[in-house]
């Protein structure tokens, strides 16, 4: 698979999150550091990754010793244990890696994170638990990503009314405030992204669309267009 960029990444924590982190990444063939204390961890990923080390991520010379200071990225992945994933952040701090990503299982943990200089904190359960609901709210959905508290990207099934117009035609930013950004065919797995403008909608059609949530709301957009 084709190299995305040139950052290394440290993923500290390998539980399911972490792990799959770490395989994901590697599966980019990006360079992933790994550190956990639980051997049996460290074995599973010693093939995958592009060093998996055991050690204690609260322990400043374990991280420098497994070549943490070199990161561009640090993933905290523990989440459950408070305690060590503030030490983990003090230390990513003193080593100098220049952003750091955070697992938190609540919202207090996730303020406390983000106040001692968690760049990013992200609630898995969460996100996923939102997504999946918001997916389920409409069968046209076939996936939803909050952008941030504002705007919303959504895979739909085209809209009855829109199939069978082009793009220039429909005219969807204008009159809707929704802006098709991709068309996935029914036979192809592939996104096509920035599509024609004389593009023909088909029934079964799937549009990569952005726009504010309140407009998917607003006019009742999945289920009446």
């Amino acid at each position: 698979m084709k190299k995305l960029n040139n950052r290394t990444f440290a993923v500290l924590g390998l539980g399911i999150f972490g792990s799959t982190v770490a395989k994901t990444l590697s599966e980019y063939n990006c360079e992933v550091i790994a550190v956990d204390l639980d051997i049996k961890c460290v074995d599973r990923m010693a093939d995958i990754c592009t060093s998996a080390n055991q050690g204690d991520i609260t322990d400043l010379e374990t991280l420098r010793a497994a070549g943490i200071g070199d990161c561009d990225v640090a993933v905290v992945a523990v989440g459950s244990h408070l305690e060590e994933s503030i030490m983990a952040i003090m230390n990513l701090h003193e080593l100098k890696v220049p952003y750091i990503v955070a697992k938190a299982k609540n919202k207090r943990y996730m303020e406390i994170l983000k106040a001692i200089g968690a760049d990013k904190v992200i609630r898995p359960e969460k996100e996923m638990g939102e997504r999946v609901a918001k997916s389920l709210l409409s069968q046209n959905i076939v996936d939803m990503i909050d952008i941030d508290d504002t705007y919303s990207v959504v895979e739909m099934n085209a809209p009855r009314s829109w199939v069978g117009k082009s793009l220039i035609e429909l005219d969807a930013r204008r009159k809707f405030g929704i802006n098709v950004l991709g068309i996935r065919k029914s036979n192809e797995s592939r996104l096509s992204i920035s599509p024609s403008a004389e593009y023909v909608i088909a029934a079964e059609d799937h549009l990569l669309v952005i726009a504010e949530m309140q407009t998917f709301e607003k006019f009742e957009f999945i289920n009446s267009i």
